[in-house]
């Protein structure tokens, strides 16, 4: 089963995504005047006011929260060490280059995702890429596929990845019975899975923040205290990314494959995941690019931030070869073991075990969102949802690293492939509302999105969304 995933895989990341998403990320890049450099100050400009919310959003920071719930997790602490093991230090370069043009593609997806937001049953705020691509490219059948890949993709696989890595990290520090770990995994988040997504938005807004930083403090002192080999291994990551002896092994290759994937399933930048959270919220400046900044900002604390703080803690560890065979997690367990002691291992399996829950709950709000989008009257789908989550929770508990991480990448591939696709189709619209934006920005204006000023937005965005109040 495992040859055949990664056959698929090898066609699906080797031969269309690798170069769909980087190109994606460039023409956002020069189409938006290299927004993410040019703009990254304003982001946290943007993040002064994100606690503002309404009756029909949550705030700009539970979004990012949220987004980041999904993003910060097994992709960030297993996914990076599986990067190097399997692509050496030179995948790290390309995560970093994936993360940089996918803080364009990440603005791009996340303002459609505002533009084309919908009001939900209960006058809640909800939209992602099934909705643009329904109202914005006239294509429900192309959201629809979406939507199934998605909720099949966050709903169920990826629920099972990260069951897998908290039960493998709480098995390996504290040998504790993976069947137990699963059951109490499978109740704390039915609890908070029910709660809805305005539940889920608190919960991530409150673990989120706080346990990242305490991961990065440690990662911090671990670069500290090895201060002396920092450029060594800035080198290292540089040479092995361009390397002859990469190209000349037949790995070179291999390498841009792993790091582009393990970039994606970290950051998310283009699968259109994240732009399910970015639509829920009412942003300050009222405007759809507003939260476009918010969900760039995303990107670049995942993988330029956490993700590097986990390389770094890997790579200083030295002696690679001494990984060799471990799991992700068991690797990143190790070498934060030979820097602080034996409780390394512990601290990187609680770590673990907050960010992959949030990621948990955080996947189930965006599989939740596209149930939504297919069927409107969705109350016992939902139910049905919820069980099937807790129970592919229970599966990743007790399942094998390889073929759920197989079937992760080929979901997460198919929908990232539409997904691209149609922010590339609606991509006139993206530069027209990031342009509205900085004009009244620069106008020294507070930036507010009136649709009629654009009527070939204004017919397709639904009533009652984005009009003055």
């Amino acid at each position: 089963m495992l040859d055949i995933f990664n056959m698929i895989n090898g066609v699906l990341w080797g031969q269309i995504l690798v170069y769909l998403l980087i190109g994606t990320g460039v023409y956002f890049t020069f189409r938006l005047g290299f927004i993410q450099i040019r703009h990254f100050l304003h982001t946290f400009t943007v993040m002064r006011n994100s606690r503002k919310s309404d009756s029909e959003g949550i705030s700009s920071f539970q979004a990012l929260s949220t987004s980041l719930a999904a993003r910060v997790g097994t992709g960030n602490l297993a996914g990076v060490a599986i990067a190097i093991s399997v692509g050496g230090p030179g995948a790290i370069f390309w995560m970093w280059l994936i993360a940089i043009l996918g803080m364009a593609t990440s603005f791009a997806e996340s303002t459609l995702a505002q533009a084309y937001k919908v009001h939900d049953d209960d006058g809640n705020f909800r939209g992602g890429p099934a909705y643009y691509m329904e109202r914005g490219l006239n294509a429900r059948w192309m959201g629809s596929l979406f939507a199934i890949f998605l909720i099949i993709a966050f709903g169920l696989v990826f629920n099972a990845v990260q069951a897998n890595s908290i039960t493998a990290a709480l098995h390996e520090s504290f040998q504790l019975d993976k069947m137990t770990v699963g059951i109490i995994l499978v109740i704390i988040s039915g609890m908070v899975i029910f709660t809805g997504i305005r539940g889920i938005a608190k919960v991530a807004e409150r673990i989120v923040p706080s346990m990242a930083l305490v991961y990065l403090l440690i990662a911090a002192y671990v670069v500290l205290t090895n201060i002396s080999e920092l450029p060594a291994i800035l080198k290292m990551i540089i040479d092995a990314a361009f390397g002859w002896q990469e190209a000349a092994g037949g790995a070179f290759g291999a390498m841009i494959m792993t790091g582009v994937q393990r970039g994606l399933f970290s950051n998310e930048a283009g699968m259109g995941s994240a732009a399910n959270a970015a639509a829920t919220a009412s942003p300050y400046p009222p405007h759809p690019a507003s939260q476009g900044y918010v969900q760039m900002l995303g990107v670049f604390i995942d993988t330029i931030v956490i993700c590097t703080a986990t390389a770094s803690i890997i790579l200083l560890s030295g002696g690679l070869e001494s990984f060799a065979g471990m799991g992700g997690v068991e690797i990143t367990q190790r070498a934060l073991d030979s820097q602080v002691g034996g409780w390394g291992g512990e601290f990187v399996a609680i770590a673990l075990l907050f960010f992959a829950f949030t990621s948990i709950i955080a996947n189930y709000s965006y599989a939740e969102t596209n149930l939504i989008f297919l069927e409107h009257k969705h109350t016992t789908g939902i139910m049905v949802l919820r069980i099937a989550v807790l129970a592919m929770i229970m599966f990743g508990a007790l399942e094998s690293n390889g073929v759920i991480w197989g079937l992760a990448d080929i979901s997460m591939a198919l929908m990232a492939i539409i997904n691209l696709v149609a922010i590339l189709l609606l991509s006139n619209e993206v530069v027209k509302l990031a342009k509205d934006y900085n004009e009244q920005l620069n106008a020294g204006k507070t930036p507010t999105f009136d649709r009629t000023k654009m009527p070939e937005l204004d017919k397709k965005i639904e009533p009652g969304i984005w009009e003055k109040k």
